[in-house]
């Protein structure tokens, strides 16, 4: 009995930080502001490189996560979003993942 506790305890342990980065949507909601001034704009394309700008409601948790922290990084290169990137610290891209992945597709166009 006592083992399967210590492993009950261990595991909820290892899940706490998981659970912690997945980020405040209310906060999100704040930071992402700037986000909808070029994700928020039905069917708005960017200039160069020329492309249809992405809605990010409903987009996935990790993508969005993965996404900025590449941008932060330089190793996903776009001029705007690595400056607005940037800004960003490890906590805030959380929060705005989160923020994101709570609305629907519809909710962001």
């Amino acid at each position: 009995m006592l083992k399967r506790m210590l492993v009950v305890a261990a595991v909820a342990l290892f899940a706490l930080p998981a659970q912690a980065e997945r980020g405040d949507p209310e906060r999100g909601a704040e930071i992402a502001y700037t986000c909808s001034g070029c994700h928020g704009i039905p069917h708005h394309v960017n200039v160069y490189p020329t492309y249809r700008v992405p809605k990010l409601g409903g987009q996935s948790y990790g993508y969005i996560v993965h996404s900025l922290k590449a941008y932060r990084s330089g190793e996903r290169r776009h001029a705007t979003m690595e400056a607005q990137a940037n800004t960003l610290s490890d906590r805030d891209i959380h929060d705005v993942a989160a923020y994101f992945v709570s609305l629907t597709a519809e909710d962001n166009e």
